[in-house]
């Protein structure tokens, strides 16, 4: 018995959209991350950009639990002394960053690095339901129907 170790000429990626529309936050990037690293697939190698090019819709109708809108916090440095910012996921949607949020939930979720930044930058996220990435023929997720607590 051999150990398989893909080879990147044989990686197939595909185009995959996700709605975000009364999706849980944390359900949403869980899911998401899987599909950027390739763990949804049987030849997953941990070593290899091996994850499918994803598409998030709607990322302005992505709902939080409980008080995380207002409670949670997102900390950011200037650099400078006593630099230290912090925002929270209610006024980022006030500033139409929305896409923001999301994002950052995704890339905590994906290990830092090099792999990590070049499978962060397979995802793309949109505001509301437009998109340029008709020509890709982008295979629609059902992400509502993957699991009841998915959305809200």
């Amino acid at each position: 018995m051999k150990t398989f170790s893909l080879k990147k000429s044989d990686i197939d990626k595909k185009w995959l959209l996700i709605d975000a529309d009364n999706a849980v936050l944390g359900r949403l990037a869980v899911l998401s991350a899987n599909i950027l690293r390739g763990k949804n697939k049987p030849n997953y190698t941990p070593n290899l950009d091996c994850g499918d090019n994803l598409i998030i819709i709607n990322s302005d109708k992505v709902k939080l639990k409980g008080n995380k809108e207002t409670n949670k916090k997102y900390y950011r440095h200037t650099g400078y002394p006593g630099g230290i910012k912090e925002t929270t996921p209610k006024e980022l949607k006030n500033k139409n960053k929305s896409d923001q949020i999301i994002k950052m939930a995704i890339k905590r979720m994906i290990p830092a690095g090099p792999l990590g930044k070049i499978q962060l930058s397979n995802c793309k996220i949109y505001r509301d339901s437009n998109h340029k990435h008709e020509a890709q023929n982008p295979t629609i997720i059902d992400f509502a129907s993957l699991n009841k607590k998915n959305i809200i």
